[in-house]
C-alpha cells in the first residue's frame, strides 16, 4: 500500500503536468471556450471507446450506478465551463486565485458527505495554498494593486467572473469527492467512458439551446483539429482515466491541493512557449515556493499518519 501511495503521488504530479500544458493548447486553439470544452470531451470519449474495446471491457453497470456516473460528468461539464466562463468574463488571475479555494471545499466537503471528521492540517493547508496562489494571481497582474483594482473598479463582470470561478472550485472539489467513492468499485477506464459521455450529452444540449449546432461549428482548420486530438488525447482521456484511477489511494483533499500545481505548470510552460508574451514575477516564485511546500507537507504528514496507524 505505501507504494502504491507513493507511485499514485507521483503519478499525479505528471497528470498536473500534463494540465498545464491545456493552458498552452486552449491559447492556440481559436475555437471559443464552449465549443473547445465539447469538441475536447467527445473526442476524448471517442479514444476512451477505442481503448475499451481493444481491451474488451465490460461497459454494463447498475442503472443506478450508471446514473450516479452521469451526474458526475454532468459536474464535470460545469466546471468546465464556470472556469472557461469566469476566464472569459473576468481575467485568468483572478480565477486562478479563486480556484485555489478547491482544496479548502474538499477537506469540508468529504466530511460532510461521507462522515468524516475535519482533519486540521487539511483546512490549514487548503488555507495557505489560498495565499500561494493568490501570489501567483498577482504575478500575472500589476501586483496587489492592479488584482484589488481589477476586482473592485473592473465593474460586475468581474464580480461575476469571482463568482463563477468560486463555483468552479466547488463543482471541482465535488467532484474529486465523489469519483473517490466511485473508483473503490468500478474501473477507471469505464467510470471516465460514462463521466465523459454525460458531459458531452448536457453540452450538447446546452449548445442546441443556443443554436450553436450550425454548419460552420464542424469545421475545423487543420491546427485546430490537430491541437484538439492531442488536447483530447494526453490531456483529457489519459490524464482523466489516470487522475480518476489514483483516487483509489489518495484522498481527493490531497488531489486538490496538488492540483493548485497546474497553474503554475501552466505559466512556465507558457513562458518557455511564448516567451515574450510572458513574464514572471519576484510574486511568482513566493506563491510557488508556498503551494510546493502546502503539497510536500501534506504528503508528509499523511505519510507519518499511515505509518502510526500502521504501527
Amino acid at each position: 500500500m505505501p507504494n502504491d501511495n507513493l507511485k499514485s503521488y507521483l503519478n499525479l504530479h505528471l497528470i498536473v503536468f500534463i494540465w498545464g500544458f491545456t493552458a498552452i493548447l486552449g491559447a492556440l486553439i481559436t475555437l471559443d471556450a464552449l465549443p473547445l470544452v465539447w469538441f475536447r470531451m467527445l473526442f476524448a470519449v471517442g479514444f476512451i471507446a477505442i481503448y475499451i474495446y481493444y481491451k474488451k471491457l465490460p461497459l454494463k453497470v447498475p442503472m443506478k450506478i450508471l446514473m450516479q456516473f452521469l451526474f458526475s460528468g454532468l459536474i464535470i461539464a460545469l466546471h468546465w465551463f464556470t472556469f472557461f466562463h469566469a476566464i472569459k468574463i473576468s481575467n485568468v488571475s483572478i480565477t486562478l486565485a479563486c480556484l485555489s479555494t478547491g482544496a479548502l471545499f474538499a477537506s469540508v466537503l468529504e466530511p460532510i458527505l461521507y462522515g468524516k471528521k475535519i482533519v486540521w492540517y487539511e483546512l490549514l493547508s487548503g488555507l495557505v495554498a489560498i495565499i500561494g496562489l493568490y501570489f501567483v494571481a498577482i504575478s500575472a497582474d500589476t501586483g496587489t494593486e492592479g488584482l484589488l483594482k481589477a476586482i473592485f473598479n473592473g465593474g460586475n463582470k468581474y464580480l461575476f467572473g469571482i463568482g463563477f470561478a468560486l463555483i468552479s472550485a466547488f463543482l471541482s472539489a465535488l467532484f474529486a469527492v465523489i469519483n473517490s467513492r466511485l473508483v473503490k468499485s468500478y474501473d477507471a477506464t469505464v467510470i471516465s467512458f460514462y463521466e465523459l459521455s454525460g458531459g458531452v450529452v448536457f453540452f450538447s444540449f446546452l449548445l442546441l439551446f443556443f443554436g450553436s449546432f450550425k454548419p460552420e461549428f464542424f469545421q475545423l482548420s487543420a491546427k485546430d483539429l490537430m491541437y484538439l486530438l492531442i488536447l483530447s488525447s494526453v490531456c483529457t482521456a489519459y490524464a482523466f482515466i489516470a487522475s480518476t484511477a489514483v483516487m483509489k489511494f489518495l484522498s481527493p483533499y490531497t488531489v486538490m491541493l496538488t492540483i493548485n500545481l497546474e497553474p503554475i505548470y501552466g505559466i512556465i510552460l507558457a513562458v518557455l512557449i511564448f516567451e515574450e508574451k510572458e513574464k514572471m514575477s519576484f510574486e511568482f516564485y513566493i506563491g510557488a515556493a508556498i503551494i510546493l511546500l502546502t503539497v510536500i507537507l501534506n504528503a508528509i504528514l499523511k505519510s507519518r499518519k499511515a505509518s502510526l496507524n500502521k504501527g
